[in-house]
């Protein structure tokens, strides 16, 4: 009896803001656009979610997503590991301040966070004054996918960084001191030891910024040029400026079930 009031406000949760809005996506996704506020009518209707897979518009969309999602996980991982590792091995009371160094732009808004890069980035910004006063050329980054997955990896780089490092830190370290006992290289340890010890939080660092950046509408939207159209970008046209709801329901409906398939996979490792 306990247990389950101990776990009751999580199956409240789970349902009230998992399940129920999944399942009001659904019932739009096949209901019937209409004039009407709001503009559509229930019925059954398989014409949004069929225009998901035949139209090319919405096809591109989730294809440049996950390229974009791909891309910036993998930066992610490039850079995140080596920080994980390099925290995890730092003495307690160090550990202790760059974990919070890691965490402490969440304290500031995401979107005030993602709009100072626009004064860095712009042609006058931060970064051209810099490369000018080195008598570098300017470069223009401002509205391209450069910058775009430069915000990417910046928004979404300690969602990385955090399970590696969590993993790194539980780890048994006398087995890499018994790997190099036997004459192993540091490679060598590394190689057979450290990274398969630290797969789990890898594969959970790479979910948490894969399945995120994969539906991101902010970021495009403020760093992308006119040409990154992700599929956050295409829900919000259909949402708000197409006021075609259910069009918008089923691909988010399409982009939900998609990425169940990572979370699922990582959840058995």
């Amino acid at each position: 009896m306990r247990r389950a009031l101990a776990v009751l406000p999580v199956w409240a949760w789970l349902v009230g803001f998992v399940a129920l809005p999944a399942v009001l996506i659904a019932v739009m996704a096949v209901s019937i656009s209409a004039d009407s506020v709001p503009p559509f009518r229930l019925g059954l209707s398989f014409e949004a979610l069929a225009a998901v897979f035949s139209d090319p518009y919405y096809r591109d969309g989730f294809l440049f997503s996950l390229r974009v999602a791909a891309l910036s996980a993998a930066a992610c991982l490039v850079l995140g590991y080596p920080m994980a590792l390099a925290i995890a091995r730092s003495a307690p009371r160090h550990r202790r301040l760059l974990l919070l160094l890691v965490i402490l732009p969440f304290w500031t808004g995401f979107l005030l966070r993602i709009t100072a890069w626009i004064g860095i980035l712009r042609d006058e910004g931060l970064l051209n004054a810099v490369l000018g006063a080195l008598g570098l050329p300017a470069i223009r980054l401002l509205h391209t996918d450069a910058a775009m997955l430069i915000g990417m990896v910046y928004g979404y780089l300690p969602f990385m960084i955090l399970p590696i490092e969590a993993r790194l830190s539980a780890a048994d370290r006398t087995l890499e001191q018994a790997a190099a006992d036997l004459g192993a290289s540091p490679a060598r340890v590394f190689l057979s030891v450290t990274l398969p010890l630290s797969l789990p939080g890898v594969w959970a660092g790479l979910a948490l910024v894969f399945v995120p950046v994969a539906g991101e509408y902010v970021i495009p939207d403020l760093l992308g040029g006119p040409g990154s159209l992700t599929i956050g970008r295409v829900i919000y046209e259909e949402f708000f400026q197409n006021n075609d709801w259910p069009q918008a329901a089923a691909l988010a409906l399409v982009l939900l079930l998609g990425l169940a398939l990572p979370a699922s996979l990582v959840r058995r490792r």
